[in-house]
């Protein structure tokens, strides 16, 4: 409420909010979002503020610096991951699947209580650079990772009652950086959230264990990622239609 209220105070921002008018903070949602920005994170803030139950992020270790977002975040206990490259991990293999256990921890905390999980399921922002070396098959995505969302399910999934599916688009046509938020230098942003009903299914069987199971979640995710690239183009066609 406090990072909204200084936004709102500070910056000329219109937070173009849509899907959110039937969400209730009795109950549980897992919340997935592409991932462009910083600017996304109080993009989300936005949207699900006074909506929805208390919102916990998995966030990258970095988002700790952040000004004003880094320290709320601190002190709200959400859980930070640490990101280590492929060669970094072949190097130290104990570190290997750190932030599973993260994630897997973090919801035995949030077992039995109303709470927002937010989760980025490509796991850093997406970038061009980034986008042309894993060939990605999205035009305006980077490729999804199912293993965390798959922890979530596992842990919560008879918890939660629905899939937020969250689509931010920054109709400038720029990425905008965290200070050109801070700058008013960012005009519109877009906030699209679709709600999914979320099948048992889903948590069935054990992800790690399971090849079959694993399979089944990665195209889940695959053809929720593929909807999601027909929406971003949706959305941006449409910028020019609304305010």
């Amino acid at each position: 409420e406090i990072c909204k209220g200084i936004f709102a105070l500070l910056t000329p921002t219109h937070w173009d909010i849509r899907g959110v008018e039937s969400l209730r903070k009795d109950t549980s949602y897992l919340v997935v979002s592409n991932h462009q920005s910083w600017v996304d994170i109080p993009a989300l803030v936005q949207a699900f503020n006074r909506k929805t139950p208390y919102f916990k992020f998995f966030l990258k270790k970095e988002l700790i610096w952040v000004p004003f977002l880094g320290l709320a975040f601190w002190a709200l206990d959400y859980p930070f991951m640490k990101r280590y490259s492929k060669a970094f991990l072949k190097k130290n293999p104990h570190l290997k699947g750190q932030d599973l256990e993260i994630t897997r921890r973090a919801c035995e905390k949030f077992q039995g209580i109303p709470v927002t999980v937010v989760n980025f399921l490509e796991g850093t922002r997406f970038t061009p650079a980034k986008h042309a070396a894993q060939q990605s098959p999205y035009r305006n995505l980077l490729k999804p990772k199912a293993g965390g969302v798959a922890f979530v399910l596992a842990a919560l999934g008879d918890n939660l009652d629905a899939l937020l599916d969250v689509t931010v688009v920054y109709p400038d046509g720029k990425t905008p950086g965290f200070w050109d938020l801070l700058s008013g230098k960012v005009q519109k942003v877009i906030v699209d959230v679709r709600t999914c009903p979320l099948e048992p299914r889903l948590w069935r069987s054990d992800y790690q264990d399971d090849p079959v199971f694993r399979e089944e979640i990665q195209q889940w995710v695959s053809e929720l990622w593929q909807q999601k690239d027909t929406r971003i183009e949706v959305l941006r066609g449409g910028c020019q239609d609304r305010p």
